[in-house]
């Protein structure tokens, strides 16, 4: 299901949330955040000692003042600076702290997701969800907060000071004011919508190399490698035209502003040259308000990079907000209780199933399944044979009906409980990029060396890896590229023998293999299926002949040879 569109939210609740996540820190943030107040206001003394030192210390010729005066100012100089220091590293730590709460959360979130989430979504545009969108959110809960309050203060501060030396002065600094507030909403907003837009891009982006790459032995086997050229310069074209677009706007928002900042400062200089000239004003409060001019300005160029990091950060934190937003749809239930060891009875009862609002793939299925049974399921392909089979774990939840397992309702078990009973082998075995030791012990983490050991020996792993000179430490490739197909399903074996689940399910996991590769496969499964209730969807008579039973699925009903379709029990 598509995610929530980021522009559901409105700006305040955003703020809100936002600033939930500096809880946590209090203590860091009101340290930063207090360093960073005294390091503006020894900013703001800066200009008033100048005009002390020009006005009173100059005329008067005292070396001894002077040099002590001078002391007293570098010492204030190497506070702020270790005040700076503060700011910068402990600043960024907090923005980095709360970077990574948000990462954990994000991640936590996606494991509750259901298959029928992860169907409609491409792995590129999460990955760029919790990866690229919040180091830019970082960014701004380090220098949004701070540096918009700080900048306040000081612009405040500054300008109370320049009334204090010269009101009429002052009044033509802040002339300007009205123009860069214009600036700071016009421009502002667009950018916004651009970096939200420039994410997007980075998605499709990361969407695109990981098919490339994930899927690079088709493309040179069908010698594509052009064609991916031809899409990825596409691609990358847009993300540069948007790019481009976004520091376009950055560029008239910056120049604009450093060009009127200048002009305010040139008209400041004969204005207070003219007042100094008529006696309305020192030679030292006139250094010092040209000092304040600057100080009262380098808050609006705060902000001008608040509004560089700003939209970034806002934008990043609207898709993450909208990936915390979608709500699991399948979770444990008020009052679910986790289960022991099961028996392995299962029963299909009424169970109807379909995929969004298309048709419906099942249609009151009844079936009964005794413990310890193997059950062979067949029938055309899209027919829901691996549908029926992944309700069971509730991989999907149902549309109509129940499944017991025990005579208990799956739905009335724990999620983890229920697929604790359930071990899977399925045709398309993914394996982890580690070890052959970390992908078996992957079936129950924590496995003793000899657990594991043993597991391998069962799937009749154990030849080859007498062969591999680090044996379980070798390392299988991204998706075990570096193993044969018969070589990851017996890896995949392995896992399920450790694991040692009631219920097994084999979705066709011999179907891509040679003759000689099942037969010596279908040995360890008969093994691994043996005292298991085992549900089997196969396409070759190999694979079923061992079955006990054999159900057709078939019209979005079961049936068993010289039943009626739509149910079927055991005898």
């Amino acid at each position: 299901m598509p995610l929530p569109t980021p522009d559901a939210m409105t700006s305040l609740q955003l703020a809100r949330r936002f600033l939930t996540y500096y809880r946590p820190h209090r203590t860091l943030f009101l340290v930063d955040f207090s360093c960073a107040v005294v390091s503006g206001l020894l900013e703001l003394g800066f200009p008033l000692a100048v005009s002390s030192f020009v006005d009173r210390l100059l005329p008067g010729q005292n070396w001894p003042l002077i040099l002590l005066a001078t002391v007293v100012l570098l010492g204030i100089y190497a506070l702020n600076t270790g005040l700076m220091a503060i700011v910068t590293y402990w600043g960024h730590m907090l923005g980095i702290n709360i970077e990574t709460e948000m990462r954990r959360k994000a991640f936590e979130h996606l494991q509750k997701l259901s298959f029928r989430f992860f169907d409609s979504q491409k792995t590129g545009l999460l990955v760029a969800r919790i990866t690229k969108d919040l180091e830019e959110i970082g960014e701004v809960a380090h220098h949004g907060p701070e540096d918009l309050l700080i900048a306040v203060m000081t612009f405040l501060g500054a300008f109370v000071l320049m009334l204090d030396v010269n009101w009429r002065l002052a009044l033509i600094t802040a002339a300007v004011v009205p123009f860069t507030a214009w600036l700071t909403s016009r421009y502002g907003g667009r950018m916004t919508a651009n970096w939200q837009a420039l994410y997007g891009r980075v998605g499709a982006f990361n969407v695109r190399i990981e098919e490339n790459v994930g899927g690079i032995r088709v493309v040179q086997a069908f010698a594509n490698e052009e064609h991916e050229r031809a899409l990825f310069a596409i691609d990358n074209a847009k993300y540069r035209s948007t790019k481009l677009e976004a520091y376009r706007v950055m560029a008239a928002s910056t120049s604009l502003s450093y060009f009127s900042m200048r002009v305010t400062q040139l008209t400041v200089m004969l204005a207070g040259t003219w007042f100094v000239l008529h006696g309305q004003l020192s030679n030292g409060a006139f250094v010092g308000f040209l000092l304040l001019v600057g100080v009262f300005f380098r808050p609006i160029d705060k902000i001008n990079a608040v509004i560089e990091t700003y939209p970034k950060g806002l934008a990043g934190f609207r898709r993450y907000q909208a990936l915390l937003d979608e709500v699991p749809d399948i979770a444990d239930k008020p009052g679910a209780k986790p289960i022991g060891p099961v028996r392995g009875d299962i029963r299909f009862e009424g169970v109807g199933f379909g995929y969004g609002r298309g048709a419906p793939v099942l249609r009151t299925v009844d079936l009964s399944i005794r413990a310890g049974e193997t059950v062979a399921f067949v029938g055309p392909s899209g027919a829901g044979k691996t549908t029926l089979l992944s309700l069971l774990p509730r991989f999907y939840d149902l549309s109509s009906g129940r499944i017991t397992v025990d005579g208990i309702d799956i739905r009335d078990m724990t999620l983890a409980s229920l697929r604790s009973q359930i071990g899977i082998v399925q045709q398309d075995v993914f394996l982890f990029g580690g070890t052959i030791r970390e992908n078996v012990a992957y079936g129950r983490l924590g496995a003793s060396d000899a657990d594991i050991l043993t597991a391998v020996r069962r799937a009749r792993l154990d030849g080859m890896l007498a062969d591999l000179p680090d044996g379980l430490e070798t390392v299988v490739g991204e998706r075990g590229v570096r193993l044969s197909g018969g070589q990851k399903q017996r890896l995949a074996i392995a896992r399920v023998f450790l694991k040692d689940p009631a219920l097994l399910i084999l979705d066709e996991a011999t179907s891509a293999l040679d003759t000689a590769t099942e037969r010596d496969i279908q040995q360890s499964l008969n093994e691994l299926a043996a005292g298991r209730t085992t549900l089997v969807i196969a396409h070759r008579l190999a694979t079923i002949e061992d079955a006990d039973r054999t159900i057709v699925v078939e019209n979005g009903g079961v049936s068993e040879p010289g039943r009626r379709s739509g149910s079927a029990a055991a005898e």
